[in-house]
């Protein structure tokens, strides 16, 4: 499965060094919606690049697109796109039989509150030692298929490739359209 990850990235990093596209950031986590970084660290990745580039820019709706909104930490953004094996186990929460299975709630799994979420996903992580991680869909697009991989799961993945992203890229352009962030003039 090829799955995208949109990321805070250092070109000498290495493919699981910090900040390289392999790179569980736990020291970052906690705020997310699956963290739980006194447990393990994860990856957010989705099946559309488009998702991930707009998680990251959700935060400037309407602001003008600017070459520093793609930056973080002091590194460019870049989008990965990763192998997971195909035989690696997603615990899938847009399934109803897995959500009725795992006691939740669609709105449980979609919602913004990360007292909700976490817990969740701890609970998931401990009952499911054998999944790789969750699979759910975008807050901001129900289409867009989101998961979520834990740390156990990074023998399991690969780099296929990984670019920089500017505001000329197409799928920036997208993700800017999407939340009306207005170009340069």
């Amino acid at each position: 499965m090829i799955l995208h990850r949109c990321f805070a990235w250092d070109e000498q990093a290495g493919d699981a060094g910090a900040d390289g596209p392999l790179w569980f950031p736990r020291i970052y986590q906690g705020e997310g919606r699956h963290d739980n970084p006194d447990r393990y660290g994860c990856l957010y990745l989705s099946v559309s690049p488009l998702s991930t580039v707009v998680e990251q820019l959700a935060r400037f709706r309407s602001q003008r697109l600017l070459p520093s909104l793609l930056r973080r930490r002091g590194l460019p953004l870049a989008l990965a796109d990763l192998e997971l094996d195909d035989d690696a186990e997603l615990v899938d929460l847009d399934n109803p039989v897995v959500l009725r299975r795992e006691r939740l709630r669609p709105s449980q799994v979609a919602t913004r509150a990360r007292r909700v979420t976490q817990p969740q996903a701890l609970a998931l992580h401990d009952r499911q030692r054998n999944a790789a991680g969750v699979r759910w869909w975008s807050t901001y697009e129900a289409l867009w298929i989101n998961v979520t991989l834990f740390e156990r799961a990074a023998s399991q993945l690969r780099v296929r490739s990984v670019r920089a992203l500017d505001v000329e890229d197409p799928t920036v352009a997208e993700a800017a359209e999407f939340f009306g962030l207005r170009a340069l003039a």
